[in-house]
């Protein structure tokens, strides 16, 4: 075997060739593309001779995606994609002074894939189709997090100089009140607003009671409040102009990804089985497709899919002290996906919230109760696709109810 650490940077790559021995064969910065990776199948090519075809070649990096990762799987090597904190562990097993170097790194790296290979994960052989997936789920939950934080901002400032712009509107992302806001960022404008301008824009984004709604708001708006100078209220109402422009254009971003997702996940072989599971839509199955992916071996059974989803616990024992704790080591996205589909199934599944309600009947709180019904979901989940079957509630739930476990 033929061991490679490949130290990842954004314009190069420090390469290290390792044999079965340890000991050094070879090592190079090669650039990013297509001419680094000529020269390392060059580099490899030298160290195999005529026996190319009988070595497996096992390549350690810290990251599982991009062009480079899909080149060297292409080519037949065995990847194994080292989590960035693992190395920083393995590199203090043979020195504390804390020095690193990227050629360090690439020693680190080849050195782990050749002594602790069965305790890594090799990349998973997800289809392009899963891929896509995962390309389109992302960005579209990155546009409702950026959302969420321009949203934030947004208030933060109203509050600094618009207070009744906090109190007047309920929803400061929706359509009826990114219009108002942006006729009217200051509090003068804000006031002069007409009934018939507020319901007319309330009538655009399809609200109820409009007429009630618009009279409370514009009573709130030409209330009394605390304010800022004029020339300072001016410069707050630039930057709302500016924040209104760009939630408006990210709520037609988020919704035109959504539609994405919802395609790319519908063309997907898994979105059958996976749509069936209580509380998964075609957004929140899109996402737990994307970060499980759909390699059917990548979990050899459930409590692997289950610990890679980081809703089962974990054991901290030590002398006579134990601790069953929850993981806070997860993928973000996995996790939120995975509690929302909990919450949701509260009242999609009887046998769900069944469960639940044993589990606060024994005392758990209510995260931790869906953290374990979550811990649950996963699992049905996982024998659903191992056995290509839809979700069945009496099957799913039969013989759990009277148990929950941990």
């Amino acid at each position: 075997m033929l061991f490679v650490g490949d130290d990842w940077a954004e314009s190069h790559h420090d390469i290290e060739l390792m044999d079965a021995a340890g000991r050094r064969l070879a090592k190079a910065r090669l650039p990013e593309g297509v001419a680094g990776m000529a020269r390392l199948h060059a580099m490899i090519g030298e160290q195999l001779g005529e026996n190319a075809e009988d070595v497996e070649v096992v390549v350690g990096i810290e990251t599982d995606r991009g062009p480079w990762v899909q080149a060297l799987i292409a080519a037949g090597y065995t990847v194994f994609a080292v989590n960035p904190l693992s190395v920083a562990r393995y590199r203090e097993r043979h020195g504390v002074s804390g020095a690193k170097s990227d050629a360090a790194d690439a020693h680190t790296l080849a050195d782990m894939v050749r002594t602790d290979a069965h305790q890594l994960r090799p990349v998973a052989g997800d289809t392009d189709q899963a891929e896509a997936v995962k390309v389109v789920t992302r960005a579209h939950k990155t546009l409702i997090w950026e959302r969420t934080r321009h949203t934030q901002r947004l208030r933060h400032a109203l509050r600094e100089y618009f207070p009744a712009a906090v109190e007047a509107f309920e929803d400061l992302d929706a359509p009826d009140t990114l219009e108002l806001l942006g006729k009217a960022p200051d509090p003068d404008s804000a006031r002069r607003l007409s009934l018939n301008q507020i319901r007319a824009a309330l009538k655009r984004a399809r609200r109820r009671d409009v007429d009630a709604t618009a009279a409370r708001i514009q009573a709130v708006l030409r209330a009394e409040h605390l304010g800022q100078p004029p020339v300072v209220t001016a410069a707050y109402a630039a930057t709302t102009r500016a924040a209104v422009a760009v939630l408006i254009t990210l709520r037609e971003q988020v919704k035109e990804l959504q539609g994405q997702v919802q395609a790319h996940f519908g063309r997907h072989p898994d979105a059958e089985i996976i749509g069936s599971q209580p509380g998964l839509g075609p957004i929140l199955g899109a996402r737990v497709l994307a970060e499980f992916g759909d390699d059917p071996d990548r979990y050899a059974t459930a409590k692997c899919r289950k610990n890679y989803a980081a809703t089962s616990p974990i054991t901290r024992a030590s002398g006579k002290k134990k601790a069953v704790l929850a993981r806070f080591v997860h993928n973000d996205r996995l996790i939120d996906a995975l509690m929302t589909q909990a919450f949701a199934a509260l009242n999609a599944s009887p046998g769900a919230r069944a469960y639940y309600d044993q589990l606060r009947a024994r005392g758990a709180g209510h995260n931790a109760a869906l953290r374990q019904l979550a811990n649950r979901l996963v699992g049905i989940l996982h024998g659903c696709l191992k056995t290509r079957t839809p979700y069945n509630e009496t099957t799913a739930w039969s013989h759990r109810v009277e148990k929950a476990a941990a």
